[in-house]
Protein backbone atom coordinates (compact mmCIF):
# COMPACT_ATOMS: atom_id res chain seq x y z
CA UNK A 1 0.00 0.00 0.00
CA UNK A 2 2.49 2.27 0.79
CA UNK A 3 4.48 1.55 -2.66
CA UNK A 4 1.82 2.05 -4.30
CA UNK A 5 1.17 5.54 -2.28
CA UNK A 6 4.75 6.46 -3.17
CA UNK A 7 4.27 5.81 -6.80
CA UNK A 8 1.34 7.88 -7.01
CA UNK A 9 3.15 10.60 -5.66
CA UNK A 10 5.79 9.94 -7.51
CA UNK A 11 3.83 10.24 -10.43
CA UNK A 12 2.29 13.23 -9.48
CA UNK A 13 5.19 15.40 -8.70
CA UNK A 14 6.86 14.11 -12.44
CA UNK A 15 3.24 15.97 -13.53
CA UNK A 16 3.61 19.16 -12.03
CA UNK A 17 7.54 19.36 -13.19
CA UNK A 18 6.22 18.65 -16.48
CA UNK A 19 3.48 21.43 -16.29
CA UNK A 20 5.90 23.60 -15.11
CA UNK A 21 7.96 23.75 -18.22
CA UNK A 22 4.84 23.34 -20.15
CA UNK A 23 3.66 26.40 -18.83
CA UNK A 24 7.29 28.36 -19.05
CA UNK A 25 7.76 27.57 -22.50
CA UNK A 26 4.95 29.88 -22.86
CA UNK A 27 5.81 33.12 -22.91
CA UNK A 28 3.29 34.89 -22.15
CA UNK A 29 2.48 32.63 -19.26
CA UNK A 30 6.71 32.40 -18.39
CA UNK A 31 7.05 36.63 -17.93
CA UNK A 32 4.35 36.69 -15.68
CA UNK A 33 5.44 33.35 -13.62
CA UNK A 34 9.47 34.45 -13.68
CA UNK A 35 8.03 38.30 -12.25
CA UNK A 36 6.11 36.35 -9.46
CA UNK A 37 8.89 34.60 -8.36
CA UNK A 38 11.25 37.00 -8.59
CA UNK A 39 8.87 39.48 -6.16
CA UNK A 40 8.37 36.44 -3.87
CA UNK A 41 12.03 35.63 -3.78
CA UNK A 42 12.33 40.19 -2.94
CA UNK A 43 9.54 39.94 -0.16
CA UNK A 44 11.91 36.92 1.23
CA UNK A 45 14.83 38.46 1.22
CA UNK A 46 13.20 41.62 2.69
CA UNK A 47 12.16 39.55 5.67
CA UNK A 48 15.54 37.67 6.56
CA UNK A 49 17.75 41.11 6.10
CA UNK A 50 15.09 43.82 6.88
CA UNK A 51 15.44 47.15 4.23
CA UNK A 52 15.37 50.00 6.34
CA UNK A 53 15.79 53.62 5.09
CA UNK A 54 18.67 55.05 2.88
CA UNK A 55 21.96 55.02 5.22
CA UNK A 56 22.57 59.18 6.39
CA UNK A 57 26.10 60.62 7.22
CA UNK A 58 25.01 63.79 8.65
CA UNK A 59 23.04 63.94 12.17
CA UNK A 60 19.17 65.78 11.00
CA UNK A 61 19.93 68.24 13.94
CA UNK A 62 22.68 70.01 11.51
CA UNK A 63 20.61 69.99 8.62
CA UNK A 64 18.92 73.83 9.80
CA UNK A 65 22.80 75.12 9.76
CA UNK A 66 23.03 74.11 6.31
CA UNK A 67 23.94 77.06 3.58
CA UNK A 68 23.82 76.38 0.07
CA UNK A 69 27.00 76.91 -1.69
CA UNK A 70 28.34 75.93 -5.40
CA UNK A 71 30.49 77.41 -8.32
CA UNK A 72 29.06 79.98 -10.74
CA UNK A 73 31.04 78.19 -13.66
CA UNK A 74 32.68 75.05 -14.44
CA UNK A 75 36.71 76.10 -14.61
CA UNK A 76 36.83 75.55 -18.52
CA UNK A 77 33.37 77.83 -18.66
CA UNK A 78 34.31 81.79 -20.24
CA UNK A 79 33.15 84.86 -18.71
CA UNK A 80 30.54 85.06 -21.64
CA UNK A 81 29.02 81.37 -21.53
CA UNK A 82 29.32 82.39 -18.03
CA UNK A 83 26.91 85.34 -18.08
CA UNK A 84 24.83 83.20 -20.40
CA UNK A 85 24.55 80.40 -18.05
CA UNK A 86 23.16 81.94 -15.21
CA UNK A 87 20.67 84.60 -16.85
CA UNK A 88 17.16 83.19 -16.53
CA UNK A 89 16.17 80.46 -19.46
CA UNK A 90 14.69 82.26 -23.05
CA UNK A 91 11.38 82.35 -23.95
CA UNK A 92 11.67 78.85 -25.95
CA UNK A 93 9.75 80.00 -29.07
CA UNK A 94 9.08 83.78 -30.35
CA UNK A 95 5.07 83.48 -30.48
CA UNK A 96 2.98 81.69 -28.05
CA UNK A 97 2.21 78.16 -28.23
CA UNK A 98 -1.12 76.47 -29.13
CA UNK A 99 -3.72 75.83 -26.15
CA UNK A 100 -3.34 72.10 -27.35
CA UNK A 101 -1.29 69.84 -28.97
CA UNK A 102 -2.00 66.24 -29.56
CA UNK A 103 0.75 64.32 -31.78
CA UNK A 104 0.15 60.62 -33.54
CA UNK A 105 0.23 58.00 -31.07
CA UNK A 106 2.27 55.09 -31.62
CA UNK A 107 0.97 51.50 -31.61
CA UNK A 108 1.20 50.86 -27.39
CA UNK A 109 3.29 47.72 -26.26
CA UNK A 110 3.04 46.58 -22.84
CA UNK A 111 6.54 46.60 -21.33
CA UNK A 112 8.15 43.19 -20.57
CA UNK A 113 9.44 42.52 -17.06
CA UNK A 114 11.87 45.44 -15.76
CA UNK A 115 11.67 46.90 -19.37
CA UNK A 116 9.95 49.96 -19.15
CA UNK A 117 13.22 52.01 -20.62
CA UNK A 118 13.80 50.01 -23.97
CA UNK A 119 9.55 49.81 -24.44
CA UNK A 120 9.60 53.43 -24.11
CA UNK A 121 11.98 53.64 -26.55
CA UNK A 122 10.40 51.54 -29.41
CA UNK A 123 7.54 53.87 -29.27
CA UNK A 124 9.38 56.54 -29.55
CA UNK A 125 11.25 55.24 -32.03
CA UNK A 126 7.76 54.39 -33.80
CA UNK A 127 7.09 57.70 -34.33
CA UNK A 128 9.44 57.66 -37.14
CA UNK A 129 8.43 55.17 -38.61
CA UNK A 130 10.72 51.95 -37.26
CA UNK A 131 9.22 49.21 -37.36
CA UNK A 132 11.15 47.05 -34.41
CA UNK A 133 9.73 46.62 -30.57
CA UNK A 134 11.34 46.53 -26.77
CA UNK A 135 13.25 43.46 -27.15
CA UNK A 136 15.42 44.70 -30.15
CA UNK A 137 16.83 47.12 -27.77
CA UNK A 138 16.40 45.22 -24.76
CA UNK A 139 18.61 42.42 -26.44
CA UNK A 140 21.53 44.99 -26.72
CA UNK A 141 21.48 47.12 -24.04
CA UNK A 142 19.67 44.73 -21.06
CA UNK A 143 20.75 41.20 -22.10
CA UNK A 144 19.40 39.71 -18.57
CA UNK A 145 15.86 39.66 -18.08
CA UNK A 146 16.22 40.58 -14.23
CA UNK A 147 18.23 43.67 -14.88
CA UNK A 148 16.44 46.47 -13.14
CA UNK A 149 17.19 49.58 -14.96
CA UNK A 150 18.57 51.29 -18.27
CA UNK A 151 20.33 54.06 -18.18
CA UNK A 152 19.55 57.59 -20.32
CA UNK A 153 23.21 57.12 -21.41
CA UNK A 154 22.07 53.15 -22.38
CA UNK A 155 19.20 54.14 -24.40
CA UNK A 156 20.94 57.36 -26.30
CA UNK A 157 23.80 54.53 -27.06
CA UNK A 158 21.30 51.99 -28.80
CA UNK A 159 19.81 54.74 -30.61
CA UNK A 160 23.32 56.41 -31.85
CA UNK A 161 24.74 52.57 -33.01
CA UNK A 162 21.52 50.91 -33.97
CA UNK A 163 19.37 53.22 -35.50
CA UNK A 164 21.85 56.02 -36.86
CA UNK A 165 19.36 57.50 -38.91
CA UNK A 166 18.00 59.47 -35.88
CA UNK A 167 19.85 61.82 -34.15
CA UNK A 168 19.57 61.63 -30.16
CA UNK A 169 20.24 63.87 -27.16
CA UNK A 170 19.65 64.14 -23.79
CA UNK A 171 19.53 67.15 -21.40
CA UNK A 172 19.23 67.84 -17.34
CA UNK A 173 17.23 70.82 -16.13
CA UNK A 174 13.78 70.50 -18.41
CA UNK A 175 10.65 72.70 -17.91
CA UNK A 176 7.34 72.26 -18.39
CA UNK A 177 7.44 74.98 -21.07
CA UNK A 178 9.91 73.24 -22.43
CA UNK A 179 8.23 70.20 -23.03
CA UNK A 180 5.39 71.83 -24.64
CA UNK A 181 7.48 73.70 -26.86
CA UNK A 182 8.84 70.57 -28.74
CA UNK A 183 5.18 68.97 -28.58
CA UNK A 184 4.33 72.17 -30.64
CA UNK A 185 7.44 71.40 -32.85
CA UNK A 186 5.65 68.35 -33.40
CA UNK A 187 8.20 66.86 -31.70
CA UNK A 188 7.87 64.08 -28.79
CA UNK A 189 9.47 64.22 -25.47
CA UNK A 190 10.89 61.03 -23.49
CA UNK A 191 11.62 61.59 -19.83
CA UNK A 192 12.51 59.62 -16.57
CA UNK A 193 10.07 60.19 -13.75
CA UNK A 194 9.49 58.54 -10.29
CA UNK A 195 5.84 56.80 -9.61
CA UNK A 196 4.51 54.89 -6.67
CA UNK A 197 4.26 51.07 -7.17
CA UNK A 198 0.84 49.61 -6.08
CA UNK A 199 2.29 46.26 -4.25
CA UNK A 200 5.00 46.17 -1.58
CA UNK A 201 7.83 44.06 -3.21
CA UNK A 202 9.15 44.00 1.07
CA UNK A 203 8.24 44.34 4.47
CA UNK A 204 8.57 48.79 5.09
CA UNK A 205 8.18 49.28 1.00
CA UNK A 206 8.08 52.93 0.91
CA UNK A 207 6.73 51.63 -3.24
CA UNK A 208 8.75 54.40 -5.17
CA UNK A 209 10.02 53.54 -8.02
CA UNK A 210 11.48 54.77 -11.12
CA UNK A 211 9.99 54.86 -14.57
CA UNK A 212 9.97 56.70 -18.46
CA UNK A 213 7.81 58.14 -20.16
CA UNK A 214 6.54 59.15 -23.73
CA UNK A 215 5.19 62.70 -24.01
CA UNK A 216 3.06 63.06 -27.16
CA UNK A 217 0.58 66.18 -26.44
CA UNK A 218 -0.48 68.97 -24.11
CA UNK A 219 -3.38 70.84 -22.94
CA UNK A 220 -3.30 73.64 -21.04
CA UNK A 221 -7.60 73.92 -20.39
CA UNK A 222 -6.82 71.06 -18.60
CA UNK A 223 -3.06 71.72 -17.13
CA UNK A 224 -2.52 68.50 -18.14
CA UNK A 225 0.36 66.46 -20.63
CA UNK A 226 -0.96 63.06 -22.80
CA UNK A 227 1.61 60.49 -21.96
CA UNK A 228 2.24 57.07 -23.33
CA UNK A 229 2.99 55.12 -20.58
CA UNK A 230 3.91 50.91 -21.07
CA UNK A 231 2.95 49.97 -17.75
CA UNK A 232 -0.86 51.94 -17.15
CA UNK A 233 -1.93 52.25 -21.12
CA UNK A 234 -1.55 54.46 -24.04
CA UNK A 235 -2.62 57.97 -23.91
CA UNK A 236 -2.63 58.48 -20.26
CA UNK A 237 -3.32 62.25 -18.59
CA UNK A 238 -1.01 63.65 -16.67
CA UNK A 239 -1.41 66.82 -14.95
CA UNK A 240 1.75 69.31 -15.02
CA UNK A 241 2.00 69.94 -11.21
CA UNK A 242 1.77 66.18 -10.90
CA UNK A 243 4.47 65.40 -13.83
CA UNK A 244 7.14 68.03 -12.40
CA UNK A 245 7.19 66.69 -8.94
CA UNK A 246 7.75 63.04 -9.93
CA UNK A 247 10.40 64.54 -12.98
CA UNK A 248 12.18 66.77 -10.12
CA UNK A 249 13.39 63.28 -8.62
CA UNK A 250 15.69 62.21 -11.49
CA UNK A 251 16.98 65.94 -12.33
CA UNK A 252 14.31 66.64 -14.81
CA UNK A 253 16.36 64.70 -17.26
CA UNK A 254 15.05 64.29 -21.04
CA UNK A 255 15.74 62.37 -24.58
CA UNK A 256 15.06 63.95 -28.15
CA UNK A 257 15.12 62.26 -30.99
CA UNK A 258 15.12 64.23 -34.35
CA UNK A 259 15.68 63.98 -38.01
CA UNK A 260 18.77 65.65 -39.25
CA UNK A 261 16.40 67.81 -40.86
CA UNK A 262 14.86 68.56 -37.32
CA UNK A 263 18.25 69.60 -36.45
CA UNK A 264 17.94 72.93 -36.75
CA UNK A 265 14.71 73.23 -35.05
CA UNK A 266 15.84 71.22 -31.70
CA UNK A 267 19.14 73.61 -31.58
CA UNK A 268 16.71 76.90 -31.46
CA UNK A 269 14.39 75.68 -29.07
CA UNK A 270 17.66 74.95 -26.69
CA UNK A 271 19.02 77.96 -27.42
CA UNK A 272 22.23 77.90 -24.84
CA UNK A 273 21.18 74.57 -23.57
CA UNK A 274 22.41 72.65 -26.53
CA UNK A 275 25.46 73.04 -24.98
CA UNK A 276 25.50 70.41 -22.48
CA UNK A 277 27.78 72.18 -19.89
CA UNK A 278 26.06 75.43 -20.05
CA UNK A 279 22.66 73.24 -19.67
CA UNK A 280 24.64 71.57 -16.69
CA UNK A 281 25.16 74.97 -15.24
CA UNK A 282 21.65 76.21 -15.86
CA UNK A 283 20.23 72.74 -13.70
CA UNK A 284 23.11 72.86 -10.99
CA UNK A 285 22.04 76.73 -10.56
CA UNK A 286 18.15 75.54 -10.17
CA UNK A 287 18.82 73.10 -7.85
CA UNK A 288 20.47 75.79 -5.57
CA UNK A 289 17.41 78.28 -6.55
CA UNK A 290 15.57 74.58 -5.25
CA UNK A 291 17.61 74.64 -1.75
CA UNK A 292 17.51 78.17 -0.79
CA UNK A 293 13.71 78.37 -0.62
CA UNK A 294 13.81 75.01 0.97
CA UNK A 295 16.99 73.85 2.51
CA UNK A 296 15.20 70.54 3.06
CA UNK A 297 14.32 69.41 0.06
CA UNK A 298 16.20 66.48 -0.16
CA UNK A 299 15.86 65.96 -4.25
CA UNK A 300 17.27 69.60 -4.60
CA UNK A 301 20.11 68.68 -2.55
CA UNK A 302 20.45 65.45 -4.50
CA UNK A 303 20.75 67.25 -8.34
CA UNK A 304 23.00 69.60 -6.77
CA UNK A 305 25.48 66.86 -6.05
CA UNK A 306 24.72 65.16 -9.46
CA UNK A 307 25.59 68.23 -11.21
CA UNK A 308 28.40 69.08 -9.38
CA UNK A 309 29.57 65.18 -9.92
CA UNK A 310 29.54 66.70 -13.95
CA UNK A 311 31.79 69.77 -12.90
CA UNK A 312 33.95 66.97 -11.30
CA UNK A 313 33.49 68.45 -8.15
CA UNK A 314 33.55 65.48 -6.05
CA UNK A 315 33.85 67.41 -2.25
CA UNK A 316 30.92 69.54 -2.98
CA UNK A 317 29.14 66.71 -4.64
CA UNK A 318 29.79 64.15 -1.45
CA UNK A 319 28.00 67.23 0.56
CA UNK A 320 25.34 67.53 -1.49
CA UNK A 321 25.13 64.24 -1.07
CA UNK A 322 25.35 63.81 3.03
CA UNK A 323 22.54 66.47 2.96
CA UNK A 324 20.03 64.72 0.49
CA UNK A 325 20.81 61.47 2.66
CA UNK A 326 20.24 63.14 5.92
CA UNK A 327 16.45 64.96 5.27
CA UNK A 328 15.77 61.62 3.53
CA UNK A 329 15.66 59.52 0.01
CA UNK A 330 13.74 57.18 -1.50
CA UNK A 331 14.79 53.58 -1.23
CA UNK A 332 15.23 52.37 -4.74
CA UNK A 333 17.22 56.12 -5.38
CA UNK A 334 20.48 54.09 -6.02
CA UNK A 335 19.24 51.67 -8.01
CA UNK A 336 18.69 54.55 -11.11
CA UNK A 337 21.49 56.94 -10.37
CA UNK A 338 24.90 56.28 -9.04
CA UNK A 339 26.29 59.76 -8.65
CA UNK A 340 27.05 59.36 -4.63
CA UNK A 341 29.15 56.29 -5.96
CA UNK A 342 31.04 58.47 -7.97
CA UNK A 343 31.20 61.15 -5.86
CA UNK A 344 32.20 59.04 -2.58
CA UNK A 345 34.77 56.77 -4.46
CA UNK A 346 36.54 60.30 -6.26
CA UNK A 347 36.59 62.51 -2.37
CA UNK A 348 38.38 59.65 -0.72
CA UNK A 349 35.52 57.91 1.24
CA UNK A 350 35.42 54.83 0.48
CA UNK A 351 33.66 53.91 4.17
CA UNK A 352 30.69 55.66 2.54
CA UNK A 353 30.76 54.40 -0.82
CA UNK A 354 30.93 51.30 0.78
CA UNK A 355 27.60 51.39 2.55
CA UNK A 356 25.66 53.02 0.03
CA UNK A 357 26.89 50.26 -2.29
CA UNK A 358 25.69 47.54 0.34
CA UNK A 359 22.54 49.01 1.07
CA UNK A 360 21.72 49.41 -3.01
CA UNK A 361 22.91 45.42 -3.32
CA UNK A 362 20.69 44.76 -0.37
CA UNK A 363 17.91 45.93 -2.57
CA UNK A 364 18.81 45.34 -5.71
CA UNK A 365 21.31 42.36 -5.70
CA UNK A 366 22.18 42.09 -9.63
CA UNK A 367 22.73 45.93 -10.35
CA UNK A 368 25.87 45.85 -12.33
CA UNK A 369 26.77 49.38 -11.02
CA UNK A 370 26.32 48.95 -7.40
CA UNK A 371 28.56 45.63 -8.11
CA UNK A 372 31.37 47.74 -10.15
CA UNK A 373 31.34 50.61 -7.18
CA UNK A 374 31.22 47.90 -4.36
CA UNK A 375 34.00 46.84 -6.27
CA UNK A 376 36.19 49.35 -6.71
CA UNK A 377 35.53 50.48 -2.73
CA UNK A 378 37.02 46.92 -2.10
CA UNK A 379 40.30 47.26 -4.38
CA UNK A 380 40.71 50.79 -2.25
CA UNK A 381 40.63 48.88 0.99
CA UNK A 382 43.29 46.24 -0.39
CA UNK A 383 40.74 43.21 -0.98
CA UNK A 384 41.81 42.96 -4.26
CA UNK A 385 39.60 39.13 -4.61
CA UNK A 386 36.99 40.90 -3.52
CA UNK A 387 37.07 43.80 -5.77
CA UNK A 388 37.51 41.00 -8.62
CA UNK A 389 34.38 38.83 -7.32
CA UNK A 390 32.17 42.33 -7.76
CA UNK A 391 33.40 43.52 -11.11
CA UNK A 392 32.87 40.07 -12.47
CA UNK A 393 29.29 39.51 -10.80
CA UNK A 394 28.93 43.29 -12.72
CA UNK A 395 29.86 41.50 -15.57
CA UNK A 396 27.64 38.26 -15.17
CA UNK A 397 24.35 41.03 -14.52
CA UNK A 398 25.27 42.72 -18.05
CA UNK A 399 27.53 40.88 -20.03
CA UNK A 400 28.42 44.23 -22.22
CA UNK A 401 28.70 46.09 -19.17
CA UNK A 402 31.89 47.92 -20.45
CA UNK A 403 32.92 49.54 -17.02
CA UNK A 404 33.01 46.05 -15.23
CA UNK A 405 35.26 44.93 -18.66
CA UNK A 406 37.63 47.98 -18.16
CA UNK A 407 37.77 47.39 -14.33
CA UNK A 408 39.20 43.77 -14.54
CA UNK A 409 41.35 44.47 -17.41
CA UNK A 410 42.67 47.07 -15.15
CA UNK A 411 43.57 44.93 -12.45
CA UNK A 412 45.17 42.78 -15.39
CA UNK A 413 42.05 39.35 -15.19
CA UNK A 414 40.49 38.11 -17.88
CA UNK A 415 36.89 38.93 -17.52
Amino acid sequence: MFARYKLYLMVLLMGGVIASILLFSIPSVSSRLAWRMEAAWAYLRGILQPIGDVPTSLPVTTLSTITPTLPIASPTTTTQSVAEAVKPPPTPSPTPLPVSVSLPSPRWEEQDWNNCGPVTLALYMRTFGWRGDQFDISDVIKPERPDRNVNIEELVYYVRNYAGWLFAEYRVGGSIQLLKTFIAEGLPVMIEEGFFLEQAYWPNDDLWAGHYLLLTGYNDNTQSFTAQDSFTGPDKLIQYTDLDANWKIFNRVFILLFLPSQKATVQRILDSDWDVNLNRQRALETAREEIEVNPLDAVAWFNLGTNLVYFNRYTEAAQAYDTARSVGLPQRMLRYQFGPFIAYFHSGRTDDLLVLTEYALQITPNSEEALLWRGWGRYRKGDTNGAIADFRAALEANRFYQDARYALEYLGVTP
